[in-house]
């Protein structure tokens, strides 16, 4: 098994599954990504309130990658496990106007710089809060099926800009491949999130990432998938099997995340499909990890694998 090294010195905004690979691997190998912060470089440790008053969404995401996993077809699942995060001692969030759960609030822009030290996250010039560092890519996702160029701003059945802040180091992600190689592309790391990143932004951090691939055949999903040893409470010591769906209606994606999860339940535990619905209402946590990037919003389906004894 090699290890890669790609660098931001190229990047892209978009998915386009033309969009050429910058490197072959096989599976089972690692690769190591330089990660550039999330609007490339229009918010500086320097910038003020006005730096998100005019930002250009044409550079937000800009995505390291795409690395073309040898052997990955489509009806495939690429694996990606996610083994380090390490941040550069910087990072921001705020709000913008026009953007955010409570756009209609906060109509002015504001920036909030963040201090980065080992494992905590500090406002810039207090000690007011000491969030714990729990890093995840904003966005990860395979080339889509759809031809043509796509934003990154929603997310899609490629995933994308998924911002699940359970994807965090030693979880694994699992992406239904739609194209020759998967065409892997990743950014927008985040030092840390509340669930549904209610601003549009977690604390929005450049850093270095390593992750491992693995082609997962015979195995077909229809959305994101993963597991994540990130408890939720001190007696679910074993993480959790997770299911998400995105789209436009919560109440719909709320559904589909269950119907996701009962069919992992039945597909690889053996339990009848009223059975493993009657344990998704005992045992699994509906959560809205996204709902501000219109038009999708992302719901996941926590399953706590401690409940699973067979």
């Amino acid at each position: 098994m090699a290890e890669h090294y790609l660098d931001d010195s190229v990047v892209h905004a978009f998915w386009d599954n033309s969009y050429p690979a910058r490197i072959e691997i096989d599976s089972g190998d690692t690769v190591v990504f330089e990660c550039r912060e999330a609007v490339d470089g229009q918010v500086t440790p320097e910038s003020g309130h006005d730096a998100l008053a005019g930002l250009d969404f044409s550079l937000i995401h800009p995505l390291t990658g795409p690395v073309f996993v040898k052997g990955a077809e489509p009806g495939d699942t690429l694996e990606v496990e996610i083994l380090k995060m390490a941040h550069k001692g910087w990072g921001w969030n705020g709000h913008l106007p026009g953007f955010g759960l409570l756009a209609a609030d906060f109509d002015f822009p504001f920036v909030q710089h963040w201090r980065l030290a080992g494992d905590s996250c500090f406002f810039q010039d207090n000690d007011k809060v000491e969030v714990p560092f729990e890093p995840f890519c904003g966005v990860m996702g395979v080339a889509p099926k759809e031809e043509g160029r796509l934003a990154t701003i929603p997310p899609r059945f490629n995933a994308g800009n998924i911002d699940i802040r359970g994807l965090t180091i030693g979880a694994k992600a699992l992406f239904p491949v739609h194209v020759k190689g998967a065409l892997f592309s990743t950014a927008d790391c985040h030092s840390a999130q509340g669930d549904g990143e209610v601003t549009g932004t977690g604390i929005e951090t450049p850093m270095t990432v390593t992750l491992r691939f693995n082609v997962r055949k015979n195995l077909a999903i229809k959305e994101l998938q993963f597991t994540t040893p990130s408890p939720l409470t001190k007696t679910d010591t074993k993480g959790y099997y997770c299911t998400t769906a995105h789209g436009e209606d919560l109440y719909v994606n709320a559904q589909n995340a269950v119907r996701y999860m009962i069919d992992w339940l039945v597909d690889n535990h053996g339990f009848e499909r009223s059975q493993a619905y009657c344990l998704c209402s005992a045992a699994a946590d509906l959560k809205i990890s996204e709902i501000v990037d219109a038009p999708n919003w992302i719901v996941s389906c926590y399953l706590p694998l401690s409940v699973l004894k067979g």
